[in-house]
């Protein structure tokens, strides 16, 4: 059996309480928790999720941004989509296999990503996988079959677009949609399509999030890219605040790694300084993605071991509110440990 100790403050349980613990790993779960005092300086974290990502991109990394946003990311002619058709094979799969790292250096440990070239692209993403980060790929052009599901950029309301979903169901798979980014207009198309993720959702009404509530379709919001972009310049959009109060299940992603690096305690911070949310429903919308893969990432007592140690010294040392300092005070980040 093999089995790890780990001590420090832990962030445990739906609420991510700060306590000073012992936490007992056997076979890759925890097995128990016990507070205890401590002198570590260890912050203990479940790692995160990344609910929605383009990583291919990474080979456009920090293009400009000098045109509109449907000439910079919509299918088949903007110009991320002529950069990946432009790009070698090889050299795709090692930028994403550099920006897997870069997550997983960063406390991520599993991610959604829209993945565009057909099978082929799936195959070079799963060349470029690691083991130990968990992906959920959103397949398109036919790679939707070799994938986890299929993810489509933004809903017209065609039969063509119909019939793509019914077969990728029929199959078994998932399906993601971006709705709501840039206005209102895609909206009711992507929920008359029955979809399984909504993707950014920042121009929804109370209309629209009432019926991602009832229906309980989670919404992967991207609050950077959206700003970066232009699709939003005002805090209420996403409505975060609103998502959450309805009942929503709301998951943060850092969108396409041409403009916006896949941080999360970067895209945590932003959402925490911009938007005024509570840092225990941060880390809960930080987490909650796993839930697509059939798991929950909390510090709890049989839960896997995804977890984030990092040097929480000089803030453990002044803080009042550890929740919040996780976000703006840790200056060094630490490692992820996947057991």
């Amino acid at each position: 059996m093999q089995e790890e100790i780990l001590e420090g403050m832990a962030f445990i349980g739906e609420e991510f309480t700060p306590r000073n613990v012992e936490i007992v790993i056997e076979n890759g779960r925890i097995s128990e928790i016990t507070e205890c005092k401590t002198g570590s300086a260890n912050w203990i974290v479940p790692a995160f999720f990344n609910a929605h990502t383009h990583i291919a991109d990474t080979v456009g990394m920090d293009t400009k941004i000098d045109r509109p946003l449907s000439e910079l990311v919509a299918p088949p002619n903007g110009l991320k989509h002529r950069l990946l058709r432009e790009t070698p094979p090889d050299r795709l799969v090692s930028a994403m296999r550099d920006t897997i790292a870069f997550m997983k250096a960063t406390g991520t440990l599993g991610f959604a990503d829209f993945r565009e070239g057909g099978t082929l692209g799936v195959d070079l993403l799963n060349q470029a996988a690691d083991p130990s980060v968990a992906m959920v790929i959103f397949g398109r052009d036919g790679g939707e079959f070799a994938a986890t599901g299929f993810g489509l950029s933004s809903a017209k309301g065609t039969a063509g677009e119909e019939e793509s979903v019914r077969l990728a169901k029929a199959a078994g798979k998932r399906f993601a949609v971006h709705a709501g980014e840039a206005g209102v207009r895609d909206i009711e198309a992507a929920f008359s399509l029955e979809p399984d993720l909504i993707i950014h959702a920042t121009h929804f009404t109370k209309e629209h999030i009432r019926e991602a509530a009832d229906r309980d379709i989670p919404i992967a919001i991207c609050p950077r890219s959206n700003w970066l972009l232009g699709a939003t310049d005002d805090a209420r959009r996403p409505p975060v605040r609103e998502m959450l109060d309805a009942g929503c299940r709301v998951f943060l992603g850092t969108d396409n790694v041409m403009f916006v690096s896949p941080d999360m305690f970067a895209e945590a911070a932003f959402l925490q300084t911009v938007y005024k949310i509570d840092s225990a429903d941060i880390l809960r919308m930080m987490t909650d993605g796993f839930s697509l893969l059939g798991r929950r990432n909390r510090i709890e007592v049989g839960c896997p071991a995804d977890l984030l140690l990092l040097d929480g010294g000089y803030p453990g040392r002044w803080t009042k509110d550890p929740r919040t300092s996780l976000f703006t005070r840790i200056i060094s980040r630490g490692n992820t440990i996947s057991l």
